[in-house]
């Protein structure tokens, strides 16, 4: 008890053909990583923190809906997108009439 994991997070948008790359403006500002204890709710409980601090940020800039991005976690070292121990999407809302 007592322990905790580097969860290391990056987030990304679509690009069209090309594929997903890093997002926003300032990249090296949705990088980092974040520590929680060593748990099972432990990344859940990082990636969480990240998708909150993305719709702050959305709510703040005066964007009513989410922006389409993927926030992808590994445990302790950034490596491939395929390595990702969580990926989670998030899209906008759309409706239709």
């Amino acid at each position: 008890m007592g322990t905790e994991t580097d969860w290391v997070y990056r987030v990304f948008e679509p690009h069209g053909s090309e594929g997903w790359r890093p997002y926003g403006s300032d990249p090296a500002r949705w990088r980092g990583t974040i520590s929680a204890a060593d748990s099972s709710e432990g990344a859940q409980y990082a990636v969480a923190l990240v998708v909150a601090d993305l719709m702050t940020e959305w709510k703040a800039c005066g964007q009513p809906r989410a922006k389409h991005v993927r926030v992808f976690l590994w445990r302790e070292e950034e490596g491939e997108a395929a390595d990702a121990d969580i990926i989670v999407e998030v899209r906008p809302d759309i409706h239709t009439v």
